[in-house]
Formats: C-alpha cells, sequence, structure tokens
C-alpha cells in the first residue's frame, strides 16, 4: 500500500506574512520556505548531523508535494516607518538612524488559527524511505517559525496510508492546491536537487558579505550580495468547484423548463435568496458570512476571491439553440470559507413557485453532465484552451461617461470608452492575460441572441451600461470567463469561440525602426529566415512548411502551396510598413490541408516571433501575435477585393499574345487553383517590360459570393506579393 509524510503546521496567530520573492504577499506558503525552515530548526550552530543532513536531502529530491490551506482574507493594508539597514552611510552613529527611516508596507493574510497547514509527499517503497520520513518527522518537531520571523508556528509529521491522508484532505475543508505540470496556475518554489546546497553557500556567503579594501589611510567597507538559493518552480492548480443543476418541471416526467436569458437577473436573485434562507437555518453562527458568500452584504475587496457565483447557462453549442436557460451552474471558489458540500445541498431541490397560486412550477434537479459546461470551457482537463471568447449574456461595463449621441465621431469615442471599459471589467475579474483585441457591440454575436439593451436592469444596470463582447488574448484562457459588473447576477457570461482561425497572425511593429514599402523584400526574407531558425529541431533540420525545401534541399514541387504565406501590409498609405503578415498555406490556399502536426508547428513556430535581425533596416521589435478577425480588410468576407500589392501573373504571356488580356487569364486560372469561386476582374493598372516580361497589375475581383480572406495570389505570393484587400460595396 502507498505511503505518504503528512506534514501539518499550525500558526500562533492566524496570521502570515511571508512575501514571495517578487514582493507580492504570498499564500500558501511555498514548499521551499517550508524546507528552509526545516534546515532552519535542524541545525545546531552551523552544522546538521549526518542523519538529518540524509534527511533533507532525500525530502529535496520527491516530487512536489500536495498543499491544503485554509481559506484566507487579506486584511487592509499598514503602513509603518523603519530604520533600513544603512547606517553606515553615516558612520555607524545611532543617534542618525532617523534619517534612514523608510516606509514599509505590511498586509498579511488572515485566517483560522486552528485550521492547520497541510503538506503531504508521497513516499516510494522501502524501507529507507520510511528511515528518512521518520526523521522528518523529528525535525519537525524543532519548527518554531514559517515565515517572517513574527510568524510563530508549531509542527508534527506523521506517516500515514495514501487513503488516511485523503480522509484528512476531505475532513479538513481548505482549499487543495495540487502540483501540475501545465503553463496556467500559480507558481510555487519548491526544494530540488542543490537546493541544500546552495543554502549552505548563501549561510557561508552571508557571513562574508562584508569586506574591508585600504584606501590610503581609511578603510571602505564593501558589500557582496549572497547568491540565492536553488529551487524549482511548480506550477499549483486550485480550480474551482462546480455544481451543476438542471430545472426540471414537477411533473410526471420531468421535462426540462425554459427560463429567459433576458431574465438572468430575477432567476440569480430567486436562487441565491432561497440557498441563502436555508444555510442560515442551518448555519445559525455564519449569518454574517453567509450573507458576505452567497450575497454580497457586507463584503469587503477582500471578500472577492471568496464570493460564490450562480451562472444561469443559456443553451449554445448549435446553431438553432434558442439561448434559452436549462441549467444553473454554482461556482464555489476555492478560497470560499463554507463547505462546498453544504453549498451544493443548500441549492439541490430549490423549487420556483406561483406567486398567485403558490403551485411549485419546477426545481432544481443535481446533473451531472458535463457537455454543456465544455461549450462554455469549463472541465474540459486542459485539453481545450480558447484564446477568443465572446458574450452570450451581455456584460455590464464600468463605462464611466457614456455617450448618447449617435453620430459617427461620437460612435467612434463611444466604443473606444467601452473597449477601456473592458480591460477594466478583466482586472476586477482577475484575468491577468494580455489582450490582443477587443470587440464592443450592441447587436449579439449568436444567430438566436438578443440586443445587450433587453438584458438592462433598471434600478441596477442602465441600458446603456450593457454591451456585447468579443477578446481575442494571446494565450488561451480557461473557462468560466465572466466579467463586468454584473457578473455576480449571470452577466457577462462568455464562451470559446472554437471557429476563429489562428492560421493568420499579424504582427504590429513596435520598434523605431521605419521601414519603406520599398523594403519590403528584404524585410520579409529576414523574417523567412528568423522563422527558419526557429523551427529546426534537434538534428538541425528545418521542416517544409517554412523553408519551401525537402529536406535534402531541393525545393518542393507538389504541385501544391505547403510553405508559409508573408506580406507587409501599409495600412494608412503613408508609405511606412505597419503590419506584417504570416499566414499558413492552408488559410491562402483552400485545396490544401494542413494536418495537425503541422497545424501545431505553424502556431508554435509563428508567436514565437518577437524580434528579427534585417540587415541594414536594423532589429526589428513585433508586437504579440494577433489573429486575422472578420472585419478586417484582410479578412472580410467581401464581394470585391481589390489589389494591395501588385499581382505578378504565375506564366508568361507568350509571344503575339496581349499582355493584358494573358493576366486577366492568369488570375481567374489561379483562383480556381486556390479553390476560389470564378472572379470577374476589372484590370486598374498594368505593368509590362521589355518583350512582355515582368508582368504585374492592380486589379480589382467581383466575386458572385462573399468570400473570406486573405487573399494572397500570384507568382510571388509566398513573399509578399498578390496581397489583397476587401473593398466595400
Amino acid at each position: 500500500m502507498t505511503r505518504s509524510l503528512l506534514l501539518s503546521v499550525r500558526f500562533h496567530d492566524g496570521r502570515y506574512h511571508g512575501e514571495s520573492d517578487r514582493g507580492i504577499g504570498e499564500w500558501p506558503p511555498a514548499p521551499a520556505r517550508l524546507f528552509q525552515a526545516l534546515v532552519a530548526c535542524a541545525a545546531v550552530g552551523e552544522e546538521l548531523s549526518s542523519t538529518d543532513m540524509g534527511a533533507m536531502k532525500w525530502l529535496q529530491k520527491l516530487e512536489a508535494p500536495v498543499i491544503v490551506a485554509p481559506a484566507v482574507r487579506k486584511i487592509q493594508s499598514l503602513s509603518i516607518f523603519v530604520p533600513n539597514n544603512d547606517l553606515d552611510k553615516y558612520g555607524g552613529d545611532p543617534r542618525k538612524i532617523s534619517k534612514l527611516r523608510v516606509p514599509k508596507t505590511i498586509r498579511p493574510h488572515v485566517f483560522d488559527a486552528q485550521s492547520p497547514l497541510l503538506f503531504v509527499w508521497k513516499l516510494d517503497k522501502g524501507t529507507v524511505a520510511e528511515d528518512r520520513a521518520q526523521t522528518i518527522c523529528q525535525i519537525a518537531e524543532r519548527l518554531y517559525q514559517l515565515g517572517r520571523g513574527v510568524d510563530m508556528a508549531w509542527a508534527w509529521a506523521e506517516i500515514l496510508n495514501t487513503d488516511e491522508v485523503e480522509i484528512r484532505l476531505a475532513h479538513h475543508g481548505g482549499v487543495i492546491y495540487r502540483p501540475t505540470k501545465g503553463v496556467t496556475g500559480m507558481a510555487l518554489l519548491c526544494p530540488a536537487g542543490g537546493s541544500l546546497a546552495s543554502l549552505r553557500n548563501r549561510y557561508d556567503a552571508n557571513r562574508e558579505r562584508f569586506t574591508y579594501v585600504k584606501q590610503g589611510r581609511k578603510l571602505q567597507q564593501l558589500f557582496s550580495q549572497p547568491p540565492k538559493p536553488r529551487f524549482a518552480k511548480v506550477m499549483y492548480d486550485t480550480p474551482s468547484q462546480y455544481f451543476l443543476y438542471e430545472m426540471r418541471a414537477a411533473t410526471l416526467h420531468e421535462p426540462f423548463v425554459t427560463w429567459p436569458s433576458t431574465k438572468t437577473e430575477k432567476l440569480v436573485k430567486w436562487l441565491r435568496d432561497k440557498a441563502t434562507e436555508r444555510l442560515k437555518e442551518t448555519l445559525s453562527g455564519k449569518i454574517g458570512q453567509i450573507e458576505r458568500i452567497l450575497i454580497g452584504r457586507g463584503a469587503t475587496e477582500a471578500d472577492k476571491t471568496a464570493r460564490l457565483r450562480v451562472v444561469p447557462l443559456p443553451s449554445i453549442g448549435h446553431n438553432h439553440a434558442d439561448q434559452a436557460i436549462r441549467r444553473v451552474l454554482v461556482e464555489v471558489p476555492p478560497n470560499c470559507p463554507l463547505r462546498a458540500d453544504d453549498i451544493a445541498w443548500a441549492f439541490s431541490g430549490i423549487g420556483y413557485f406561483d406567486p398567485t397560486t403558490g403551485e411549485i412550477l419546477w426545481n432544481l434537479v443535481r446533473s451531472e453532465e458535463v457537455e454543456m459546461l465544455r461549450h462554455y470551457g469549463i472541465n474540459n482537463d486542459g485539453q481545450d484552451e480558447f484564446r477568443t471568447w465572446r458574450t452570450i449574456t451581455p456584460a455590464a461595463l464600468p463605462i464611466r461617461h457614456p455617450r448618447r449621441k449617435s453620430s459617427e465621431s461620437k460612435r467612434i469615442a463611444s466604443e473606444e470608452e467601452a473597449s477601456r471599459a473592458v480591460m477594466h471589467a478583466l482586472r476586477h475579474t482577475g484575468i491577468k492575460t494580455p489582450v490582443e483585441a477587443t470587440r464592443v457591440q450592441r447587436e449579439p454575436f449568436g444567430r438566436n441572441g438578443a440586443i445587450a439593451e433587453e438584458f438592462a436592469v433598471p434600478e441596477r444596470f442602465a441600458k446603456r451600461f450593457m454591451r456585447h463582447v468579443e477578446i481575442s488574448f494571446t494565450r488561451a484562457v480557461r473557462g468560466p470567463v465572466i466579467i463586468g459588473n454584473g457578473r455576480y447576477l449571470g452577466l457577462g457570461l462568455m464562451a470559446p469561440e472554437k471557429d476563429v482561425s489562428r492560421d493568420v497572425l499579424l504582427f504590429r511593429i513596435i520598434s523605431d525602426n521605419n521601414i519603406a514599402t520599398a523594403d519590403t523584400e528584404p524585410m520579409l526574407r529576414a523574417v523567412r529566415r528568423a522563422l527558419m531558425a526557429v523551427s529546426k529541431d534537434d538534428k538541425r533540420r528545418v521542416p517544409r512548411l517554412f523553408s519551401g525545401h525537402e529536406r535534402e534541399g531541393s525545393p518542393a514541387r507538389s504541385g501544391g502551396h505547403e510553405h508559409v504565406f508573408l506580406a507587409a501590409e501599409d495600412a494608412n498609405k503613408d508609405g511606412q510598413i505597419d503590419r506584417l503578415i504570416v499566414a499558413a498555406p492552408w488559410a491562402c490556399d483552400r485545396t490544401t490541408k494542413g494536418n495537425r502536426n503541422d497545424r501545431a508547428s505553424f502556431n508554435n513556430v509563428a508567436t514565437m516571433l518577437t524580434q528579427v535581425r534585417a540587415g541594414k533596416l536594423g532589429v526589428l521589435t513585433f508586437g504579440p501575435a494577433c489573429c486575422l478577425t472578420a472585419g478586417d480588410p484582410l479578412a472580410g468576407p467581401a464581394r470585391v477585393w481589390q489589389s494591395h500589392t501588385p499581382y505578378c501573373p504565375t506564366r508568361h504571356a507568350g509571344r503575339r499574345k496581349e499582355p493584358n488580356t494573358a493576366v486577366i487569364r492568369d488570375i481567374i486560372i489561379e483562383c480556381e487553383r486556390r479553390g476560389l469561386p470564378k472572379p470577374e476582374v476589372e484590370l486598374l493598372q498594368f505593368n509590362a517590360g521589355p518583350n512582355g516580361g515582368s508582368l504585374s497589375a492592380r486589379m480589382r475581383l467581383h466575386f458572385a459570393v462573399a468570400v473570406k480572406g486573405p487573399l494572397m495570389l500570384g507568382r510571388n505570393s509566398h513573399s509578399g506579393g498578390g496581397l489583397f484587400s476587401a473593398m466595400n460595396e
């Protein structure tokens, strides 16, 4: 049977002042901090016994532990003035210490002192692990503090079977932090191989951090910063707990009951108030806490991360879904002081009755369905994380000065102000992932959605504050995503947009280099070299996707377009390049279908493009990769497309043939090869070299149906030629 080492720490005052290496309040205490505390309490003077040293070396090689911590609140910060350690600046005179006082901000984490902090390590089988763990149990008895010097604590350790440990974790009632191999979550420092030796080196260097150098008749004191200890950064995941309920009619067959999504605020209030009444009757000693967590009555900024969210889920996932509410999700955050099973019980069986007759119309029934949750990016085990999100119920944005006039300039200013309000809403929600683009509108994104004004709550959220929002993040974000001032009333609920393509990426040039459109060719050559350098495998081979060549070095001649397209755009027609376009071959050639490996490789490599050394053009710095979203002139969709860069035919016109007629015929054939409809071609400008060579043309294409971009056509389409932009009809 698998055994585990369970180490429990209890604080004397129920306060923790420890900070991370970035000066930010740290909670829970990192395993690295506990490791240092154990080393400090095990040492006798400056030495560790051979038994204790062997146990600590063994502990540093174990996998990161599971942490269970009590729910905390951050109290209001307090600033005090204390002397720093620079008294030598004034000759060591203590009478001048007042000149060295600096402000110090104290904002500890507050929690129940009776609730211990738990660390759980899994043990390998064998007597050696048992012996080492027994030594750790003895060392833990000597622990006297954890965190700052004011954080007095004591500890004890036990060796238990895994099933016993799970029972302890279940009865603890705190937040469980589990190590994960993903890139999302909270980073905590953990001991690793070499951590004990690095602490020893830091201790020795700290004893000799002051040295004296003689300069003439005076001695000058020099300070050397001791090396930092060596720890590994491990990501910890603390997901919320979700309880899904179905709204079932109180009849024999119990069919689903529908509730209009425009009345989501009324539904949330009814369910929230009924659950609050149940909990108050059962937990009479926690009435104030229940009202803060469920209703928000008396809640402060410190309670934001602990508040419960009741989220009605409109039915989505199909073009014909009516977006009526049939299910309700209850989200219990990991820092909630109330037990999750108590909250689940409080919502189970809540009924809605007719206020006039008293007849029960429907009840909340617990559901184990997960498919609807996946439509909102929840409980997908990290397999599908999305960058683009759109509101299903509009967000109540914190717009300070909404504009009421509808002139074009006023409308643009209003939309810009609403976009800024979206950024504030994300900050209040706690989403820190950078945003690459936002779109704000009154109209719904879905076919059966409702206009934003219909969700307004007159006494709380006026119509002018309601907006539908689309947000594109630079990295994948896990659901649920709920933003705005009405996020505790079911407003601002977002769903991931799975059809947004990452096959065309746009990069804005943020360096001071002004690249003229005449330098497009050398710039794109430098970009292609950079992509090839980044995409090399461990054998220094470049994939055909980025080189356009086979592995042996010969050009790829499959007849299709199998390597990336590059282009540069001068959007404002000032003669300077504004944006770089990197497009996958299957985005520009509809007859090409990239496999899963090529799609993953394109996304991983192209998004790494941050700086390019372009010779005489200097070092180019690019902003984060942005998706090509609908409405962009390069994306369309549109029926009319006009040349942004000249089109070069794929074949020579031939002798005794009209060059302009040959160019028109060539682009029609090229469109058919790319899987596009046959266009009507309007020739705008035509250039030809001697003997009919070096043909190029600017033209306007008229399609019978709207066509999605990007359109990059012609002989040099992989290097910026033949780029078209959508036109308004």
